[in-house]
């Protein structure tokens, strides 16, 4: 297996057909050997097909925002479309190439190192279920820390997941054991994207549910404001304390 940037060579494919459903797909494999596979024209989806708790935690969204896990632009090429100063950062060369091209000032760089000289932000958003990049119970507090370095005092961070427990998955549920045996919180996954004989490095991706983020978030410079749910997902805001 060939390693290299596997997720942003299916989101150019995706990008050089319009978006269309259909044409790439993202293989997500999991250290258990579960596999994932979902349509890449979900980076692809405009504001309408956000999840309804998305879009009530965004509204009046404005100022200087940042995208982390910003992807192909599926929402800073909207806010950027609508006038808001938004910049979106991702690991993945591929992914920002295509975020550029879609009208977003995208910059490589990730949750847990963001790039230099990117300035302060009036918010910043780990959504499209990102608050996986919170990663793990050892590196959510480097993330939460790196958010609040670049966020003005008072300043928001939303987030949107999904609760791991909201499943009788048997091959979910015997991974949440599995990761217990191992000293793991039951929603952290390892996880690497194919695509052919590519794929990326594995990476730590954190499903949590609502004790558990706010377990993750308490000795954070953020507290936990409002919390919209929508059928098995749900998006948080947070505020930088002052």
């Amino acid at each position: 297996m060939e390693i290299g940037d596997a997720f942003g060579r299916v989101l150019e494919r995706c990008h050089a057909a319009g978006g269309r459903p259909g044409v790439a797909f993202t293989v997500m494999e999991r250290d258990d050997g579960h596999i994932g596979v979902h349509d890449a024209a979900g980076y692809f989806t405009g504001l309408d097909d956000w999840p309804e708790a998305e879009r009530r935690i965004c509204a009046g969204l404005a100022g200087r925002v940042l995208d982390v896990g910003c992807g192909a632009g599926r929402h800073a090429a909207v806010l950027a479309a609508g006038g808001v100063d938004v910049v979106g950062v991702d690991p993945s060369p591929g992914a920002v190439a295509v975020a550029r091209e879609r009208g977003v000032d995208a910059r490589l760089g990730s949750a847990e190192a963001l790039p230099d000289g990117i300035g302060t932000f009036d918010a910043v958003l780990l959504l499209g279920n990102n608050v996986g990049l919170l990663g793990s119970a050892t590196t959510a507090p480097v993330v939460l820390a790196e958010l609040a370095r670049v966020t003005a005092p008072g300043g928001r961070l939303l987030l949107s997941g999904l609760d791991p427990f909201d499943t009788d998955d048997a091959e979910h549920l015997a991974y949440h054991r599995w990761n217990r045996e191992r000293g793991r919180l039951p929603g952290q996954c390892r996880l690497r994207v194919r695509d052919g004989a590519l794929a990326t490095e594995w990476f730590d991706y954190l499903f949590v549910s609502e004790p558990e983020l706010r377990a993750l978030v308490e000795p954070s410079p953020w507290t936990i404001g409002r919390w919209e749910r929508d059928g098995h997902g749900y998006a948080v805001e947070l505020t930088r304390g002052r």
